[in-house]
């Protein structure tokens, strides 16, 4: 499922096509939509935002589309009169003079009044977005020795929404890493300087990837592997994905464990400390 920094990076491709731009055209698959067809054409889109890894298309009607992509859902922009070549099933499509954004294989859209959003079942239980440009690690800190969250393993924690929005498996295990800290480990049983070590990776390493595409890996590092030969799936990460591998910093084998089906990566050595 895509994560937080990819929803952004889907956001930011939408909006340069559609902000500023009307609707000539929208369809929606689901038949309890399909009133909104009509409703929403002719529209204009103010602005596209993201809230964890969920999308909000926000137009001057008054109302706003809501989709999440789940597992398999899938954005396609193509030139106006184009269509993309998928056996996937077309769910969401918003047409301009210009381009056509195209929403295939989800499962969860819908149209809101703007004075609904924050009533949403999903948006109104999830935590601050991770990539909120005003969320400070000192909030982050907060929030992790908040009574709700303080006595919960940071593993688990960190891929609950509601306590931050857009963090998914990879950003776990590199934000962890990053932050140098047991991810078997509780907020209340670290100190003060690892709570603010592990709100600020929280927010470094989930910007990075944003800006890099998915790369978590410092730039330095990156630049270093890329020239000993190493491809994208080798320098992107320092340790998710990395299971039996030497870790970077310190040489010692990157251990995957599961916790609750999901896969969790870290190194034993450089984690143990705190």
């Amino acid at each position: 499922m895509p994560e937080g920094p990819e929803i952004k990076r889907i956001a930011d491709r939408l909006s340069k096509v559609l902000a500023g731009k009307s609707l000539e055209g929208v369809y929606f698959f689901s038949q309890k939509l399909k009133k909104y067809e009509n409703v929403l054409k002719d529209a204009k889109v103010e602005h596209v935002e993201t809230r964890g890894k969920a999308l909000l298309t926000h137009l001057d009607s008054g109302h706003s589309i809501y989709s999440h992509n789940q597992l398999y859902g899938r954005w396609y922009i193509v030139d106006a009169e184009k269509f993309p070549k998928t056996k996937r099933s077309l769910r969401l499509a918003l047409k301009t003079k210009t381009h056509s954004a195209l929403l295939f294989s989800a499962s969860e859209i819908d149209v809101l009044k703007k004075s609904e959003i924050d009533n949403h079942p999903f948006l109104s239980k999830i935590g601050p977005d991770v990539l909120d440009a005003d969320l400070s690690w000192k909030t982050i800190a907060k929030l992790l020795l908040d009574k709700r969250f303080k006595n919960r393993r940071l593993a688990s924690l960190f891929l609950d929404q509601k306590f931050l929005a857009g963090i998914g498996n990879y950003l776990r295990s590199e934000i962890l890493f990053d932050a140098q800290v047991d991810p078997l480990k509780k907020p209340k049983e670290l100190t003060r300087k690892t709570i603010n070590d592990v709100g600020r990776s929280s927010l470094k390493i989930s910007q990075r990837a944003y800006k890099k595409g998915g790369v978590t890996n410092p730039e330095d590092l990156v630049k270093q592997l890329k020239s000993k030969g190493l491809t994208r799936s080798k320098y992107r990460h320092a340790v998710f994905g990395r299971d039996g591998q030497e870790c970077y910093n310190c040489g010692t084998s990157v251990r995957k464990v599961f916790i609750g089906s999901r896969r969790l990566y870290s190194c034993p050595l450089c984690q143990n400390e705190k």
